[in-house]
């Protein structure tokens, strides 16, 4: 094999709109982009990482520079894993081989992981605003769509909900607390969300301060997100969640986070396959996991001014691979 020529790059992408969470508010997207060419086929991987925790593109770069010289020699996706631990870095690597390999063995990454390639319907995230009227006019407005996850924290989350529905009874919602309750509001507030219709709740409790759900009988749905990073988490949240959010960014690729989905299966937990923002370099890996989910939740790119161009196509919240090879794609 000839050597590969390795390419590390950081980029940024602009936001929409500031995007406001429990405990974050983004501006922008930020990402390092991976780019692994073996003569002129060159595979690409994009990654945001795991800012909660502390990885940055800069950071992540450093990390891939690390073994570039291994990259270069002719590692692969299942070298990688021992080369790198779960997180961004891994994950840019990863989708960049995934991405070398369809093209070198003109076999697409779905075919790779046994599944279709069907289009999906993506959640489309509703960020936290001042107010309850706000955030109902933001699912007003998008009129084409009727699947939302809704952002929420411990201020006035029944009113805002209450003021989706009431604005537009049609929607389908799951809400997304990010770590922003306490046991005692979860309990007060779940019952009331399952009134008003909601699919699932998304992390309510901080990692690692949530293991009074064990015995707890919600009646929504729990989600696992910041709780179940990897496969060395799946056990524990197996006996606190009834879903978790696999994110390729936290398992540090698509690699991994086909192993957590089949392991969470056997274990009869729901699948969420959800990302961290980005373009469509970074959803067209997650496009491949969110065949074997319940949710999906890759609109990374609607909340972007611009996406990378030829990228997945979006249409009344469901995506589609562009007609042209994109990410994954044998040519």
């Amino acid at each position: 094999m000839m050597p590969r020529k390795i390419s590390i790059v950081t980029e940024s992408w602009p936001s929409l709109i500031p995007f406001r969470i429990a405990n974050h508010v983004s501006y922008d997207f930020p990402c390092v982009i991976c780019e692994i060419a073996q003569g002129d086929i060159v595979g690409r991987g994009e990654a945001l990482g795991v800012y909660y925790r502390d990885e940055t593109p800069e950071s992540m770069a450093v990390q891939l520079e690390e073994i570039s010289h291994r990259l270069s020699a002719g590692a692969d996706r299942q070298q990688l894993l021992a080369l790198l631990a779960p997180g961004g870095a891994r994950c840019a690597a990863d989708s960049a081989l995934w991405d070398l390999e369809a093209q070198l063995n003109d076999r697409s990454a779905w075919e790779t992981a046994g599944v279709d390639c069907a289009p999906v319907e993506t959640v489309f995230t509703i960020g936290l605003e001042p107010t309850a009227r706000e955030m109902a006019a933001k699912v007003s407005a998008a009129s084409d769509l009727s699947l939302f996850k809704v952002k929420l924290d411990h201020e006035i989350p029944l009113e805002r909900i209450a003021a989706i529905v009431e604005a537009r009874p049609d929607a389908r919602l799951v809400v997304d607390i990010n770590q922003g309750w306490n046991f005692e509001e979860l309990q007060l507030y779940a019952p009331a969300l399952h009134d008003l219709g909601i699919k699932m709740i998304e992390q309510p409790l901080p990692r690692g301060a949530d293991a009074e759900l064990e015995g707890y009988e919600s009646p929504v749905p729990l989600c696992a997100d910041e709780s179940c990073l990897h496969l060395g988490d799946l056990d524990v949240a197996a006996r606190r969640y009834q879903m978790i959010n696999i994110k390729l960014d936290k398992t540090g690729g698509l690699t991994h986070g086909l192993v957590l989905a089949l392991a969470a299966k056997e274990k009869n937990l729901g699948i969420m396959v959800g990302c961290m923002g980005g373009t469509s370099l970074s959803m067209a890996p997650s496009h491949v996991l969110a065949q074997l989910s319940d949710f999906v939740d890759i609109d990374g790119p609607l909340l972007i001014k611009e996406d990378r161009p030829g990228g997945l196509v979006y249409d009344q919240g469901m995506v589609s691979l562009p007609a042209a090879p994109f990410w994954g794609m044998n040519s």
